[in-house]
């Protein structure tokens, strides 16, 4: 009788011990089920942030595409982020902006032979161009430039001036965007009127005051050459005073433009 009461006893502790695990697993089991409602506020908090950037993201895309339709008509005259930013620093700029038919054609003849020989023949981007720089980084080699005057003009106007993949990405479609809407005399009066052309001088029309002292629509062959090498480099290339390298550049790019009749003849039409 005593060992079948001890029997029974051991069993009810063994009972006991049972409910007792599992009880404590039910707690430990509530316990971790309460974490996951901090991570819920987390996620959710984490899914609105996500929602802002992305919002964000679709405002600071649409602002140049509804930037490139607000200037298509001549009578505006944009500004490049540049020379907003000059402004915000308190630095004074000049530009002074001149219609595409007060411009000299030597000036665009020039820069067109020295920035973008396919200036008529691409639609804002020289795929051919690009390939080349791909491949050059696929080898492993430094890429060369490949960017098109509307891919100058779209970075001038509405993206920073730093190199880096995410800017060259933007800038092709807004490349292409721009060339579309624009044309291509429209897209060579803003470019030229954006460009800048030695520490705040902006525009050819200030660049032909400044370096020469005199309207862009009077730059002779030589001088325009001398405008169009120095755009690489605006800050330390002084057109008005050019070095002996910069002059054998200059008479390179005159000589094309001497022949260019026929890349240039989206700009008479």
């Amino acid at each position: 009788m005593a060992r079948q009461t001890k029997k029974t006893s051991a069993r009810g502790e063994h009972k006991k011990a049972r409910i007792k695990i599992a009880g404590s697993a039910k707690l430990n089991a509530t316990r971790r089920v309460r974490i996951p409602k901090q991570g819920t506020f987390l996620g959710r908090l984490s899914k609105r942030l996500m929602k802002i950037l992305v919002a964000a993201a679709i405002i600071a895309c649409a602002i140049p595409v509804l930037l490139t339709f607000l200037y298509l008509p001549s009578s505006l005259h944009p500004v490049s982020t540049l020379m907003l930013a000059e402004r915000l620093n308190g630095n004074e700029i000049r530009r002074d902006w001149v219609a595409f038919d007060d411009i000299s054609p030597f000036v665009y003849q020039s820069v067109l032979m020295s920035e973008d020989g396919q200036y008529c023949s691409h639609s804002g981007v020289d795929w051919d161009a690009v390939n080349v720089v791909i491949d050059d980084v696929i080898e492993g080699e430094r890429p060369r430039g490949a960017s098109t005057i509307p891919m100058q003009s779209v970075k001038n106007l509405y993206l920073w001036s730093s190199r880096s993949y995410i800017r060259k990405v933007l800038e092709v479609p807004l490349a292409l965007l721009v060339d579309a809407v624009w044309g291509k005399r429209r897209l060579m009066e803003i470019y030229l009127n954006i460009a800048e052309w030695g520490p705040g001088v902006y525009g050819i029309e200030a660049a032909a005051q400044h370096h020469f002292k005199r309207s862009a629509k009077r730059l002779t062959r030589k001088q325009a050459a001398l405008l169009a090498v120095t755009l690489p480099n605006p800050i330390a290339r002084n057109p008005g005073k050019p070095g002996k390298g910069m002059r054998r550049l200059a008479r390179l790019v005159e000589k094309r433009a001497r022949g260019s009749g026929a890349y240039i003849r989206c700009l008479k039409e």
